[in-house]
């Protein structure tokens, strides 16, 4: 049986990934999902929230497993599991970004060319905080961008979860080097009708690091809550 350590995206916390977690164990894995800092249950102060430190903690648990681990990075998460795949190449299965940011050594979110994607639905309606510190979504487009495919329901326990998304690590270039990010096998999982990070925006970053495999599916941002049966096969297909 496989260990995963599974992160989260942008605004979201461990709580996304309850449905994943439990359909993983109930196979015999083994599933990490942590609270990032500032984010989830967490409420480390925004100001030092850092990209280091997000990856510490994943470095952390990767150090704590008696074995290679799967890293998942959902949307965001894409930049801690490169990083982490940076500081701990020979510890890691294999990486998987689930429709995550796949970005290149000196690349940052912020300016990348997914996150400027004029079509994309989150860019145009993120608020600023006063203090510079964080950033939230607009209410009236949280559930177009990220759950346009999810249960009413689940919009309604998702948006009382959210919380600002600190931003200094937005506008931290990855350092990531071919001998040891390059030598862990990546895997992109494409949403199909993802409006935050849209199709264009995953096949142009898969074209610009080349992934030994893709999966599909047929669903928007979060397919933890729309998919969540076809999201946990795949997971368990790339366990083995």
């Amino acid at each position: 049986m496989a260990t995963f350590i599974l992160v989260h995206g942008a605004w979201h916390g461990a709580w996304c990934w309850h449905r994943i977690v439990a359909r993983l164990q109930s196979q015999g894995h083994v599933v990490l999902a942590p609270d990032l800092h500032g984010l989830g249950r967490d409420f480390t102060p925004l100001g030092e929230v850092t990209l280091a430190g997000w990856t510490g903690q994943i470095t952390q648990l990767i150090d704590d497993s008696p074995g290679p681990v799967i890293l998942v990075g959902h949307s965001r998460g894409g930049l801690i599991i490169s990083e982490a795949a940076e500081k701990r190449p020979d510890r890691i299965h294999s990486l998987v970004y689930l429709t995550a940011f796949l970005l290149r050594s000196g690349e940052q979110l912020h300016g990348s060319v997914a996150a400027t994607d004029p079509n994309s639905l989150v860019g145009p309606h993120m608020i600023v905080a006063s203090d510079h510190l964080s950033a939230s979504v607009a209410d009236a487009s949280v559930k177009e961008a990220f759950y346009g495919e999810c249960s009413a329901e689940d919009v309604v326990l998702a948006k009382s979860l959210l919380r600002p998304e600190p931003l200094a690590p937005l506008v931290t270039p990855l350092h990531l080097t071919d001998e040891r990010f390059g030598s862990v096998p990546r895997i992109f999982i494409e949403c199909l009708r993802d409006r935050a990070i849209t199709l264009p925006s995953q096949r142009a970053m898969q074209e610009a690091l080349p992934c030994k495999q893709t999966f599909h599916l047929d669903t928007d941002h979060s397919p933890f809550f729309s998919r969540p049966d076809e999201l946990a096969n795949v997971l368990e297909n790339i366990a083995h």
